[in-house]
Order: structure tokens, then C-alpha cells, then sequence
């Protein structure tokens, strides 16, 4: 009895007064047993979702952007020069993320999420009024190398909840970034050219028929909102140099150590790329990521291309459709079902089954576009909405392991790796997706997979290799400790 009653108090955490970090992790400890907080997972959600529009917002319009631009010297070599527009974001976020990793640790996640949504206010507005297809390749990379507020999000999610509420912060995460992956396309698909589409609303010969990629600007406008917003939100990281007294004491007395007499430890810096547990779940979701960014691109652009290409010869208001569709039931799943899925079968195992039932669904899609009418309409939006539900999946567990395999004071500088590798692959994707369908659309009497056959099979065998790597002895879950547990 003696011994629990000094066993106790030396287990309080020590929180220090003018530390951010320390006022984030006492609100959580008083917040215990008060049900999922709302407000952050709100936060978290328009952070996220900013920094998700701009990525594939273009991607409805960007075939008849392209064509504007004059540059492609056929139909089908519209594709190629639009993937090169589509990769110059992600080329850009490759070769910053981990210096914006880095900062995250050393001055906090939040300056880096300000900065990251005042980037796409400005940068995706100058994409929005580009006149040429050079000077849009070079504000998508702008906007991805300057935008770095990903891999700390991600961190900052982790750091915002509970332990029992992590699961549901990073699955808001990657429900808000896939749900802009959606969404976007969707706003691109609506308010695009909206001079032809509304001509009561938007005249012709205005400034709309000049400049008529509405969803930047809507997307900007939607951003500068929440920056503004951003000025009330915690700041997560601490900064402090040593960990928190109670860990030390949890220690020392698991070691029959004297309390009193223990030296303060100091944050131990580990080798990242050393750390397998977390490059492992890196690598694997870098090889998803490159499936997932060719595959929306592929998707819209094949969507709208003309039906003798194997397309479907939809209007950008039909991918808006699809796809908002698609958002809809992303949302419902992200927010109500994956966290008891996630609970019942861990991220590793509904991953892996995830991946094996995406395989003859994308290969199902050219025989979907032999559809017309009503039913192309209904089987193509539920295909759609078990692929991006599929795809979340898979990520979410990604991002959950990723997050565990690391201590607080490195997780900025982990997802700084993560987003290098992810982006690097991402750059890839568009640009060799769209070649790859120009190729496809170019071989359509082929005998062997003709036509659109050809891009969703390597597209599968891109899908294929993730879930191999899915399994030990490449994929290592990293076990907690009692440090972890009480940190």
C-alpha cells in the first residue's frame, strides 16, 4: 500500500507553463472521458482539405486547358503534355518536404500549416490566370514546393488527440485529403469554362471568358478563409529540451532506480532511415501514392476523351457527378465506419484485403465504358466510390503506422520523408499516366489488352507490387513500449 501511494504521484505528469506542446497534452488529460472532440477534428479536416483541392482540381479541365494552350500537336498528345502540368506539383513538394519536416520539429507545426494554405491562396490563383503552358508548369511547381504542410498535419493530428482518438484524427486526415482528391475534380468538373456552361451569370467576352478556371479562385477564396482562421489554432510541438519528468520516473522505478537521484533524459534523435518499422510503411505508401495520383488522372482525362479512344466522351459536369458522388459516400465511410474497422482488423490486414478487391475492379473499367445511358452512369459512380474507398483504406493504416513508428520530437521530420517519397513517386504518376494513355488510345486494334485495356492493367500491376509489399517480411508494425504508451 505504501509503495502504490508513492508509485503515484511520481507517475503525474510535470506540465511546464509556458510551453504549448505541455497545454495541449494537459487539455487532452482533462478531456478524458468527454467523447471525440469535435472542434479539432473540424480543424484538421479544412487545414487538410485546403491543401488537398488544388492538387486534382485540375485535372477535369486540364485536357481542355492544354488544348488552349496550343502546344500538343495531336488529339491524343493532349494527355502527355497534361501530365507533365499535373507532375510539376508533386516534383516540387519532392524536393521540399523534408526541409518543411524539419522546420515543423524545430519551430512548430503551426507557421508551417499558415504558411502552407497562404501558399496555395496565392499560387493556385496565378495558375488560375496562367496564358501559357510554361508559366502553368511553373506555378504548380511553386505551389507544390512552397506548400509543406502535409507531413506536419499528419504529425499534428497525432499530437491534437488522445490515444484512443488517433485513429479517428488521421483517418479525418486522410478522409479530408482524399475527399479533396475528390471533391476538387468535382468543383473543376462544375465551374470550369463557366462562360459556356452559365452564360446568364458569367457574359461572354468577360473576364471569366479569358480566365475560365473559376475553381482556382473559388479554392483560393475558400483558403484565405481559413488561414485567417489558422491564427486561434494550438500549437501541438514542445519546447522544452527534456521529456516529460513522469516518463523519467515511470523508468526509473521500472529499473528500481531512485527518482531523486535521476539525471534528466534528453530527446533521443534516432536515425529515420534507419528506423524500418516507419521505412517500411513509407515505401509501401509511396508505391500506393503513385498508383492513386496516376489512376485520378487517368480517370478524369480518360472520362472525357471521345469514344473512338476508348473513352467516354463525358462533359466535365459529368465527372463533377461521378465524382461528388464519390466524395459523398467517402465522407460517410472516413468518418462512422473505418475507425471500427480499423479497431476490429488493425491497418495491416484490411489493407491488404483492400488491395487484392481494387485489382479486378480497375480492370473492370473499359468494359464499363461499353455502357450507355442511365447505366454507365450507376455502375461507373459505384465503381468509382469502392475505388477511393479502397484506396483510403489502404493510406489511412499507412499514415497510422507511419505516426506509431516514430517518438513526438521526430514525427515532422518522418512525414517530411514520407511526403519526399510520396511526392517523388506522385511527380511520376501523372506525367506516366498520361503517356501511358496516349499509347493505349493509340493502339486500339491491338490484339493483346487494345486500347484503355493497356493503362488500368499497369495501373493493376503498380496496385499488384503495394500489395506484395503489404506483407512481412518487407512491412514491420513497430511495438509499443511503455514510453510509447505514456508519451
Amino acid at each position: 500500500m505504501e509503495e502504490e501511494n508513492v508509485k503515484q504521484p511520481l507517475l503525474e505528469r510535470k506540465y511546464h507553463e509556458n510551453c504549448p506542446g505541455c497545454k495541449v497534452d494537459q487539455a487532452k488529460e482533462l478531456s478524458e472521458g468527454k467523447g471525440v472532440p469535435v472542434t479539432n477534428l473540424f480543424i484538421i479536416w479544412m487545414v487538410v482539405l485546403c491543401a488537398a483541392l488544388p492538387i486534382s482540381s485540375l485535372f477535369p479541365f486540364l485536357y481542355f486547358m492544354v488544348r488552349d494552350f496550343n502546344i500538343a500537336k495531336t488529339e491524343a498528345d493532349i494527355s502527355s503534355y497534361a501530365g507533365y502540368v499535373g507532375s510539376a506539383f508533386m516534383f516540387g513538394r519532392c524536393l521540399t518536404s523534408v526541409l518543411w519536416g524539419i522546420i515543423a520539429d524545430r519551430y512548430g507545426r503551426k507557421p508551417v500549416i499558415v504558411i502552407g494554405i497562404i501558399v496555395v491562396v496565392i499560387f493556385n490563383t496565378l495558375f488560375g490566370l496562367s496564358t501559357s503552358f510554361w508559366m502553368a508548369v511553373i506555378m504548380r511547381f511553386l505551389l507544390g514546393s512552397l506548400n509543406g504542410l502535409l507531413g506536419p498535419v499528419k504529425a499534428y493530428a497525432t499530437e491534437l488527440f488522445r490515444e484512443e482518438h488517433q485513429a479517428l484524427g488521421l483517418s479525418t486526415v486522410s478522409a479530408a485529403w482524399g475527399i479533396g482528391l475528390i471533391i476538387g475534380p468535382a468543383l473543376g468538373g462544375y465551374l470550369a469554362q463557366p462562360v459556356e456552361k452559365y452564360p446568364h451569370i458569367f457574359p461572354k467576352d468577360s473576364f471569366w471568358d479569358k480566365f475560365p478556371y473559376l475553381p482556382n479562385f473559388i479554392i483560393s477564396a475558400v483558403a484565405f478563409v481559413v488561414v485567417i482562421g489558422c491564427i486561434w489554432i494550438p500549437e501541438t510541438l514542445h519546447n522544452h529540451k527534456c521529456r516529460n519528468e513522469s516518463i523519467d520516473n515511470a523508468e526509473t522505478l521500472k529499473n528500481g532506480g531512485n527518482v531523486a537521484g535521476k539525471d534528466k533524459i534528453i530527446q533521443k534523435k534516432e536515425n529515420l532511415l534507419l528506423n524500418w518499422p516507419l521505412m517500411s510503411s513509407v515505401i509501401v505508401y509511396c508505391v500506393f501514392a503513385l498508383h492513386d495520383i496516376a489512376y485520378q488522372e487517368v480517370f478524369s482525362i480518360w472520362a472525357v476523351s471521345p469514344q473512338r479512344l476508348g473513352g467516354l466522351n463525358f462533359t466535365t459536369d459529368d465527372v463533377g457527378n461521378v465524382l461528388s458522388i464519390s466524395g459523398l459516400a467517402l465522407i460517410i465511410y472516413q468518418l462512422i465506419i473505418y475507425p471500427y474497422v480499423e479497431k476490429a482488423s488493425g491497418p495491416i490486414v484490411i489493407g491488404r484485403i483492400s488491395g487484392m478487391i481494387s485489382i479486378p475492379l480497375l480492370q473492370s473499367y473499359p468494359f464499363i465504358a461499353l455502357l450507355s445511358g442511365l447505366a454507365l452512369y450507376i455502375v461507373l459512380s459505384v465503381a468509382s466510390i469502392l475505388k477511393n474507398l479502397l484506396s483510403v483504406t489502404i493510406n489511412t493504416g499507412l499514415f497510422l503506422l507511419q505516426n506509431r513508428a516514430v517518438e513526438q520530437h521526430q514525427r515532422g521530420a518522418a512525414n517530411g520523408i514520407s511526403m519526399t517519397g510520396m511526392s517523388l513517386f506522385k511527380s511520376i504518376g501523372p506525367a506516366t499516366g498520361g503517356a501511358i494513355l496516349t499509347w493505349s488510345q493509340k493502339r486500339m486494334d491491338a490484339s493483346f489488352l487494345p486500347g484503355t485495356h493497356m493503362v488500368f492493367f499497369v495501373l493493376n500491376i503498380v496496385e499488384g507490387l503495394g500489395i506484395l509489399m503489404l506483407f512481412k517480411p518487407f512491412l514491420v508494425e513497430k511495438k509499443k513500449t511503455h514510453s510509447n504508451q505514456l508519451h
